[in-house]
């Protein structure tokens, strides 16, 4: 018969790892004023611009433009003539993340499309 070894008490030491690091207790904060760091203007939208292409009929356009904006026949046909003649079109408007959804849309329905900060 075996006699297992059960010890009474068990030391437990702990190592340090190497690629962790303790967070200090106490965080010092420099006035606002000593940083140069600039601070993005949350009030300014985001613009979803198309572009003219090549490729893409005018009715085609201005059918992704009915489809997905929602946009009645008139205005999805005025800007698809601002796209056609003036080489692009603001599309929509709004924050950047929802512009970014916008622009991948254009994207899936083969429209040439990038959003921009409006000034």
């Amino acid at each position: 018969m075996r006699a297992h070894f059960r010890p009474s008490a068990v030391a437990v030491r702990t190592v340090p790892h190497p690629m962790l690091s303790v967070a200090p207790t106490e965080i010092e904060r420099t006035d606002a004023s000593e940083s140069p760091v600039e601070v993005p203007e949350p009030d300014v939208p985001w613009v979803t611009v198309v572009h003219n292409d090549p490729v893409n009929l005018m009715s085609y356009v201005t059918y992704v433009f009915q489809s997905y904006f929602g946009y009645p026949k008139d205005k999805a046909h005025q800007l698809m003539m601002d796209v056609h003649h003036k080489g692009r079109a603001i599309v929509s408007s709004g924050s950047r993340e929802e512009m970014e959804r916008d622009v991948q849309a254009m994207h899936g329905f083969g429209l040439w499309a990038t959003l921009q900060q409006d000034r």
